[in-house]
């Protein structure tokens, strides 16, 4: 007895529909979905930026080309390093 019966939520239902009117409802919903769907594509973009990060973040030291010459910025930052160590 302590439950909300079918036909209280019809009456809940049609109460609503005449207080918005079917076209407010219909575009509550369609921002309503699209709101979900841009929050788990947020989401699914975060988990795969993370993921990314750790794959680019697994070791301590820059990597290098073999042909690339070293600028004078970077002697100063290895000099740092060597400091630092």
């Amino acid at each position: 007895m302590g439950g909300i019966s079918i036909w209280q939520l019809l009456i809940i239902a049609v109460i609503v529909v005449l207080l918005f009117g079917t076209n407010k409802l219909r575009t509550l919903g369609s921002d309503l979905g699209e709101s979900i769907k841009g929050f788990k594509k947020a989401m699914s973009d975060d988990e795969k930026s993370d993921q990314t990060e750790k794959n680019n973040h697994d070791a301590d030291f820059e990597t290098k080309n073999l042909t690339e010459k070293p600028t004078v910025a970077q002697s100063e930052k290895s000099e740092s390093k060597d400091k630092k160590e």
